[in-house]
């Protein structure tokens, strides 16, 4: 008899989304602003300690105002980290703009450091100052932050922070979603908490957040007729879907919870297999988890590979995905600058996202597990 199809992550309602979403229908606000939205904004920024929020339709959206807004066009260099996904580094090309990929560091697979200061001290020295650093904190991890930012501030590159993957990750005691210059979140359908489609970008800049607002609603300028002095976008999130992130945000440490429960099955039941390794949580730093990931090392592993896993898993009906393709791999930019060496090649290799959904059973995890072991 066929088991039922287990999801890499799936949504998961917390029962609260539907009266937020009631009283946008019963009061008419079924529209791109209202009160769900100005509500979620300042819900947003307060759980994760800035002074401003704007919703907006996507985390590639809010990166893209942000790239926007830091005055990024042709000609310009933006560096990024090159282990992500590919809307990290697509709103750098919407601008016009040169990626610049950046590789990762083994212990949190971010960007790394070192490396970053080797392309802003070339780039300084030939007198062509980057406009941007896109730092990712990826599957919830935080990037190796004190290091990172300092890195910037020396070679004075405002640096935008995606933590599209770590809504309710933290360093050193402080939210992620806090250290940009901006900040972006991501509230797609497979996110810790989702607004079925949506974003928001965060600062502790007044005047950033407004302009962000003000570039997402097609630049109307304050005029009564249609007015436009700067080209606009339609980014603004509905206030049927911010109703939704309403009720999502009222239980998301509960989701983080659920997350950081399935990491640790995980470890437990996984961590003796040979030639397994997990992504490291340092000293100071909190994940959310988002998704839990695994690296196999064939050579200790008697054979067996992250692919062989997979497809194990697949046969099985589980949804399992490799780690990110780095982006200076990918054909679209296979003429980017790239500094670093093959930490994130190495990464894509061999590793492999497990579910992670915070609605995993225990009948779940143990099937999961129970597959695995048996490639072994």
């Amino acid at each position: 008899m066929p088991q039922d199809k287990i999801w890499l992550s799936s949504p998961h309602l917390g029962g609260h989304e539907l009266k937020y979403v009631q009283e946008a229908f019963d009061t008419n606000w079924v529209a791109p602003l209202g009160p769900n939205v100005n509500a979620f904004e300042g819900e947003l920024a307060s759980y994760v300690g800035t002074a401003h929020a704007a919703a907006l339709s996507s985390g590639t959206a809010a990166l893209h105002l942000a790239l926007v807004m830091l005055g990024v066009g042709p000609g310009d260099l933006v560096l990024c980290q090159s282990f992500t996904f590919a809307a990290s580094a697509n709103p750098i090309v919407y601008q016009g703009a040169t990626p610049v990929f950046i590789d990762s560091e083994p212990t949190t697979w971010n960007i790394c450091p070192e490396a970053l200061e080797t392309a802003l001290k070339k780039y300084s020295a030939q007198a062509q100052r980057p406009k941007a650093v896109i730092g990712v904190h990826l599957y919830g991890m935080p990037a190796r932050l004190d290091e990172v930012l300092a890195v910037c501030e020396k070679y004075e590159v405002p640096f935008i922070e995606d933590a599209a993957e770590a809504l309710g990750s933290s360093y050193r005691g402080r939210k992620l979603g806090s250290f940009g210059t901006m900040s972006v979140l991501s509230f797609n359908g497979n996110k810790i908490i989702t607004t079925s489609g949506g974003g928001a970008l965060l600062s502790n800049d007044k005047a950033l957040i407004n302009q962000a607002r003000f570039l997402a609603t097609q630049a109307r300028d304050p005029a009564p007729h249609y007015q436009h002095s700067h080209i606009g976008y339609n980014y603004r999130l509905s206030n049927v879907c911010a109703g939704i992130g309403r009720g999502q945000l009222e239980v998301l440490d509960e989701r983080v919870a659920q997350r950081r429960a399935n990491y640790t099955y995980y470890t437990q039941e996984l961590g003796h297999l040979p030639g397994i390794a997990f992504q490291q949580e340092p000293e100071g730093s909190y994940s959310n988890r988002w998704l839990s990931c695994i690296t196999i090392d064939p050579a200790e592993a008697g054979g067996t590979t992250r692919e062989r896993v997979r497809l194990r898993l697949e046969e099985e009906s589980i949804e399992s995905r490799p780690l990110w393709k780095p982006m200076h791999m990918q054909p679209i930019f296979r003429d980017a600058p790239y500094f670093g060496g093959r930490v994130a090649e190495e990464l894509f290799e061999r590793g492999l996202c497990l579910p992670s959904g915070s609605n995993l059973t225990d009948h779940d995890r143990s099937r999961i597990v129970e597959i695995i072991q048996s490639t072994f």
